[in-house]
């Protein structure tokens, strides 16, 4: 007795196979949306306690400063231009 299957019975496997990629596919893209959000191409400044309480202006500076794209010279002017020459 064949329940009504009839001949299409051996592709059923094949569509157990693409509900679970599909599954998956939907599971990384959840998991890439929550978790890697915001590396998007976007600068964002390294974590950790030396940027806490820093504008953004002065992170860009200091990363301007420590690639060697200004000298320690312009690098005190434009914390003087800043305001946060400390």
């Amino acid at each position: 007795m064949m329940w009504g299957y009839g001949t299409n019975m051996g592709w059923m496997w094949l569509w157990g196979i693409l509900l679970l990629v599909g599954i998956a596919l939907l599971v990384l893209v959840a998991v890439h949306m929550f978790a890697g959000s915001g590396s998007h191409g976007g600068m964002q400044g390294p974590p950790g306690p030396y940027y806490q309480g820093r504008s953004r202006a002065r992170q860009i500076l200091d990363e301007r400063f420590a690639r060697g794209e200004l000298t320690a010279e312009q690098y005190r002017e434009h914390l003087k231009v800043l305001g946060e020459d400390h």
